[in-house]
């Protein structure tokens, strides 16, 4: 309601500014048409900001704001460099026109450096605003910096999706290089994994709910650095955690005091809890290592190691815990044979 007030209100002044140009000496002394033709310019610009404003919906901030600081940065260099330049600069009446082009090229010219400096590096730093600050504590205060491994395992979209993530999401411009080439293999099977980790990848920025960012820079202690090690820097650099299903990236990520979510970790401590005693129904699916084991496995892919099992392979049996295993691997669950289920 407030934007659409706010709407009619610059129609109501851009209407005034158009009938006071069209009432203008200058103008109506040009021409009968002029007057009208000014109006009309002049509504049809107001209605096209209103007109581009509506259709940008998703607006960002951070780019708003670097696109506000780098205008005013930018006016203030270029008066600094016009007084600099005034004792060069033409004053006669003559070349004027000349003088008055400069200013506005080196106007032109200050003002589009400092804004894509700023959209350039706007990660790199914060702006003291309160209100700016308050957005991004609302958005997650650690971005998660995404792993080729998790991207091409496909869960992450899924937890996504659950909204257990509320950090932005980046994705770094070399892992995504390196889902190509491995799109690209010769290999059918890495091929088949490379594009799964694409679609993966376009399923997440097609999430209206997925804060996805795409990291196109290089930084310098990139150099020489294989991938891994550059996304550790990455997530160094950005004050954020990795996600992966890397064993080595975790550990490397660690040893550099950089915070790691590993997703195996999270399925792992959402499978359910067994106690000993607790009933248990699950299908023997093959014999286990010892000669009077049965193993079958439970919906979340938790195996069951079932004493005396061996003899009830392909039936639905119910066992009693004996006891539980964590292993790196995940949870093993080891039960008692107790009765056939027909």
């Amino acid at each position: 309601m407030s934007l659409i007030i706010l709407r009619l209100v610059f129609l109501m002044v851009a209407t005034a500014l158009g009938f006071q140009l069209a009432r203008s000496p200058t103008v109506e002394s040009e021409s009968v048409l002029l007057p009208w033709l000014s109006f009309l310019g002049v509504m049809l610009v107001a209605g096209g900001v209103i007109v581009a404003d509506a259709m940008a919906r998703q607006k960002r901030l951070d780019i708003i704001t670097a696109i506000y600081f780098g205008t005013i940065i930018g006016l203030f260099l270029s008066y600094v460099f016009q007084l600099a330049l005034t004792p060069i600069l033409p004053s006669d009446q003559t070349n004027s026109w000349l003088a008055d082009w400069f200013r506005l090229a080196i106007s032109t010219v200050v003002c589009y450096s400092c804004i894509t400096v700023l959209l350039q590096t706007k990660d790199d730093f914060r702006f003291i605003i309160p209100y700016v600050e308050f957005a991004k504590q609302t958005k997650g205060l650690k971005p998660l910096v995404l792993d080729t491994s998790v991207v091409i395992d496909g869960r992450i979209a899924d937890v996504v999706d659950a909204q257990v993530f509320d950090n932005p999401l980046v994705m770094p411009e070399f892992v995504i290089a390196e889902l190509q080439n491995i799109a690209d293999s010769s290999d059918k099977t890495r091929r088949n994994r490379g594009r799964r980790g694409l679609d993966i990848l376009n399923k997440l920025r097609g999430n209206p709910t997925a804060d996805l960012t795409i990291f196109d820079r290089e930084l310098p202690e990139f150099a020489g650095q294989p991938v891994d090690r550059k996304l550790v820097l990455l997530a160094k650099h950005l004050e954020g955690k990795v996600v992966t299903n890397d064993y080595n990236l975790n550990k490397v990520a660690k040893l550099q005091s950089v915070g790691v979510v590993n997703l195996n970790d999270i399925a792992n401590a959402l499978k359910p809890i067994f106690l000993p005693g607790e009933p248990v129904e699950v299908r023997v699916v093959k014999p286990g290592e010892e000669s009077h084991q049965g193993v079958g496995y439970l919906d979340d892919g938790t195996m069951v190691v079932i004493e005396s099992g061996r003899e009830h392979l392909d039936k639905q049996i119910a066992a009693v815990v004996t006891s539980v295993l964590q292993t790196s691997a995940g949870r093993m669950v080891f039960a008692r044979f107790e009765r056939e289920i027909v």
